[in-house]
């Protein structure tokens, strides 16, 4: 690079300190970015130089150009040979000759330098492999290894995991070792960290991970003798091993072992899971198909959103969902519970009865028209056209799975994911926004159908200065998701927009309000 500055000073003229140090600044800034390059991957070239304790990098380079060199030779011999194979063929011959090339260079070019295989690549030791490819569908015996594999993984992680007795004689130690005193009368059993510690080297080794100073520190509250409640920590080891032993569960039926569940795998552990459910037992076997139907679809639905088809384990145990389907093992579950509950039987059955009763031909499908009819009847039809736009149907008409989305959305209209679903709705031209001419074009089918009940039509402007308020969006002539979702207020938006009583309700906002309030004085 010094080189390439003196030549051009030669043309500049540096009689001066000064002019000689803005001529060499100017050639510096002007240098050309090849050398640019390499002057920054200096740094690098040093780091291998250290690891190679002074070797030269040269033998690197001839490597590469050596095994590309080879590669070339061996296609060429193949081709001259005439060999003519299948595509097939090909694929399955594939992984073989790469093998080759590399049993062959290696040969080539530890005889060339002299030295032994082990030699050739001294990194070959320092730098773990870290990626394995799976192995291919049509390989059954690498599948059954690696199936078999993940069985006993699984079994050893269940293993670890606390069993009953154990955990009563967890609860035993800990009761035993409370510390006094209790304050205020107060029956709470406390235990401080000395105590902890205690109970920690009685427990014995599969509860030591529970003992950690983190989970003492998380758990302490405002006690003034610096103690955590023994129930509560109690109940935090039955939920880590209840999350393990879901975990696991889930991951039987995770067939790829990627760590997610595909539409299929799900429905499968739900299917295994409705014996054990005490709460459907009164459900017939022939309605364990569409049961399954209507609980896939609310992972589905919440848990992907981009629709790939397929849910990690890990966020299947980090919302609420499960809990909800497996609290259909207690026996007395109230009734209002379960009617709040989607995974209850009656729930299900109410989703599946509402979509028999829209089906008016009975060919197991919803057209436009059916569909309108839905809830209170007073979707517009502009939302509904927009529907069978935009979500999958089959020859014009929604199957069950399109209509478990469509309610999901509905029911859960404050939540993110539905607002994402009625956002491609209403993103008629898919830019990424709706502005003034989409809320036109929705709101003018909820004055139609104002004009068709012999009400006087709002006003437009008046609406679309009132939804603008509500939103705040940051461009203040667009409205995108993200804006529907910070405002709080989407689920109003979308109502105002795509039905008639949800619009009614918004203009009638104060009078329910009054009428709400009078109605504990007047009982």
């Amino acid at each position: 690079m010094w080189r390439i500055i003196k030549k051009q000073l030669q043309d500049h003229d540096v009689s001066t300190v000064a002019k000689l140090e803005i001529e060499i600044q100017d050639i510096w800034d002007n240098i050309p970015q090849h050398v640019e390059k390499l002057a920054r991957c200096i740094p690098a070239h040093l780091e291998k130089v250290i690891k190679l304790k002074g070797k030269s990098l040269e033998g690197f380079r001839c490597m590469m150009d050596f095994k590309s060199l080879l590669k070339s030779h061996l296609k060429k011999k193949e081709e001259a040979e005439g060999e003519c194979t299948s595509s097939s063929g090909k694929s399955s011959v594939q992984n073989s000759d790469e093998e080759e090339v590399e049993k062959l260079f290696e040969k080539y070019y530890c005889e060339w330098k002299g030295i032994k295989p082990e030699e050739a690549n001294p990194f070959r030791n320092v730098i773990p492999k870290f990626y394995q490819k799976l192995p291919a569908e049509d390989d059954q015996l690498l599948q059954k290894l690696r199936e078999e594999s993940r069985a006993v993984f699984l079994q050893r992680r269940s293993r670890e995991l606390l069993d009953n007795d154990e955990l009563k004689n967890l609860w035993i130690l800990l009761d035993k070792h409370q510390s006094s005193p209790n304050l205020g009368g107060c029956d709470e059993q406390m235990v401080n960290y000395e105590d902890f510690l205690k109970v920690a080297k009685q427990a014995g080794p599969k509860c030591k991970h529970y003992f950690q100073p983190s989970t003492f520190c998380k758990l302490l509250q405002n006690d003034p003798y610096g103690r955590i409640s023994i129930m509560n920590f109690f109940n935090y080891v039955m939920r880590k091993v209840w999350l393990q032993q879901t975990r696991i569960g889930l991951s039987l039926y995770d067939v790829t072992g990627q760590g997610y569940l595909r539409e299929s795998d799900l429905e499968n552990y739900i299917l295994e899971l409705i014996p054990t459910l005490p709460q459907l037992d009164g459900l017939e076997k022939s309605f364990h198909s569409f049961y399954v139907c209507t609980a896939v679809r609310k992972f589905f639905f919440f848990l992907d959103p981009m629709h790939t088809g397929q849910v990690k384990i890990q966020d299947i145990l980090a919302c609420s969902f499960l809990d909800d389907l497996l609290e259909l093992r207690d026996e007395d579950l109230p009734k209002d519970q379960q009617q709040n509950n989607w995974f209850s039987a009656p729930s299900a059955l109410r989703v599946y009865g509402v979509y028999l009763n829209l089906d008016k031909d009975h060919n197991g499908m919803l057209s436009k028209q059916e569909l309108a009819q839905y809830g209170m009847g007073t979707l517009t039809p502009v939302f509904i056209d927009r529907v069978f736009q935009e979500c999958l149907t089959y020859d014009g008409e929604m199957d069950y799975k399109t209509y478990l989305d469509f309610v999901l959305a509905l029911e859960n209209q404050k939540e993110p994911q539905a607002l994402h679903y009625f956002f491609k709705i209403l993103d008629i031209d898919s830019k990424g926004f709706i502005n003034v001419f989409t809320l036109n074009y929705f709101f003018r089918s909820i004055q139609d159908q104002m004009r068709q009940h012999n009400q006087e039509p709002v006003n437009f402007e008046d609406v679309k200065d009132e939804i603008f308020d509500m939103v705040k969006p940051a461009n203040p002539f667009q409205i995108t998701l993200q804006d529907l979702i910070t405002c709080g207020q989407g689920d109003v938006v979308v109502s105002i927009l795509i039905d008639l009583n949800g619009f009614w309700t918004y203009e009638n906002r104060e009078v329910l309000v009054a009428d709400g309030n009078e109605e504990p004085s007047q009982v």
